[in-house]
């Protein structure tokens, strides 16, 4: 029993702390910087939507008044059996000579639209975009100077939750978010980084491969197959997109679902992930599958230091009790103080690792994460 708490201990250590001080151990003896110039490669500037007439627009009109010049840029807008007013918005667009629209009368999901749009892109840079999120102006030409590094196959730009004209959420959502992405700075910063940020990736098109059609996490697979080919992934805090902090704790929870789904997913659409063929799979695991197995220690550690009766393991189960009761706390909707704010970071530690059981159970269970809205 000792054994199997110091065991879960260590596992949800290194998950969460370990592996970012080894990333910034390797940055100080091996870093790898990427060789930036201006550069304004021909694009194509790839979204795939469906029913998404509430923002649409908003989008659209994002990506025309981007920084980058017209004549280097295409938009191919994929509709995939929207039944709202989306195909009505994108007829109004009909008479702007750089955006392009393919209509799918009947669903067929996000990746068969990636793939066809992927076919169809002139760009020798293809860069992925969603419909919710806000593109800052210059963000397109920041992430493409990174490619006049002839190493550099992908690069992902920065998705910041909060609005523009008041910075970055602070709450539990933002912090996990902040962590996240440190460390896929330190990972950039000595190698390649593990996935992209789907609101905003770009892609050397001669490095782009169909991916299956049920493919949950193309932001993850796709610049896995760009690193597999020998090109890095690479990313670039400059460049960014902004998002609603907060969708709401269903929708919040429906979402980190469908991604952990997707890292299960992984393992059996690619499974040379795990084998050389993946150069980054020790950061694969490390980043991406050891995080799956953190609730399962969760439960060993909460379990074990219940049945052991030293000091030291009665003083552990207090603070489990006592971290658990804290996430409690912020149902209560506590104002703006130290506590609330401990509070919501408790609590989002909590969901994400239940919405990673409820991932397990639909992978074991072989019931699939549908892609919508």
């Amino acid at each position: 029993m000792k054994l199997l708490f110091w065991a879960a201990v260590a596992l949800i250590a290194y998950s969460y702390l370990g592996y970012a001080a080894w990333l910034w151990l390797r940055s100080r003896w091996r870093s790898r910087p990427v060789h930036t110039l201006p550069c304004t490669p021909s694009i194509s500037l790839v979204l795939v939507v469906r029913n998404e007439a509430a923002v649409l627009r908003q989008k659209l009109t994002n990506l025309l008044e981007l920084d980058y010049p017209p004549d280097r840029m295409e938009i191919l807008v994929v509709s995939d059996g929207s039944t709202d007013a989306t195909n009505e918005i994108l007829s109004e667009f009909a008479e702007v000579p750089r955006m392009r629209t393919l209509v799918n009368s009947q669903p067929r999901g996000k990746v068969p639209g990636l793939n066809h749009a992927m076919q169809a892109a002139g760009g020798d840079i293809v860069v992925f975009t969603d419909a919710r999120q806000q593109i800052e102006a210059g963000a397109v030409r920041l992430l493409m100077e990174n490619f006049s590094d002839p190493e550099v196959g992908c690069v992902s730009g920065e998705l910041m939750l909060g609005d523009p004209s008041s910075g970055e959420t602070s709450g539990g959502l933002g912090l996990y978010w902040k962590i996240e992405k440190t460390i896929r700075e330190m990972e950039a910063r000595t190698g390649s980084v593990i996935g992209a940020t789907g609101a905003l990736y770009a892609v050397r098109r001669s490095l782009l491969e169909s991916i299956p059609p049920e493919t949950i996490l193309d932001d993850v697979l796709i610049p896995m197959q760009v690193l597999r080919q020998g090109g890095r992934v690479v990313f670039d805090g400059r460049a960014q997109a902004w998002d609603t902090p907060d969708l709401g704790t269903k929708r919040e929870f429906a979402r980190k679902v469908r991604t952990l789904s997707g890292n299960y997913q992984l393992l059996q659409l690619a499974p040379w992930l795990l084998t050389r063929q993946n150069p980054a799979r020790f950061d694969f695991v490390s980043h991406k599958l050891l995080r799956l197995a953190v609730p399962f220690a969760l439960c060993a550690a909460l379990l074990a230091s219940a049945l052991l009766p030293q000091p030291i393991y009665r003083i552990a189960l207090a603070g489990q009790v006592l971290f658990y009761g804290l996430s409690a706390c912020a149902l209560l909707r506590l104002k703006h103080t130290l506590l609330a704010r401990m509070a919501d970071a408790a609590f989002t530690f909590v969901l994400l690792n239940t919405a990673a059981v409820v991932a397990f159970a639909n992978f074991i269970s072989g019931r699939k994460v549908a892609w919508g809205r």
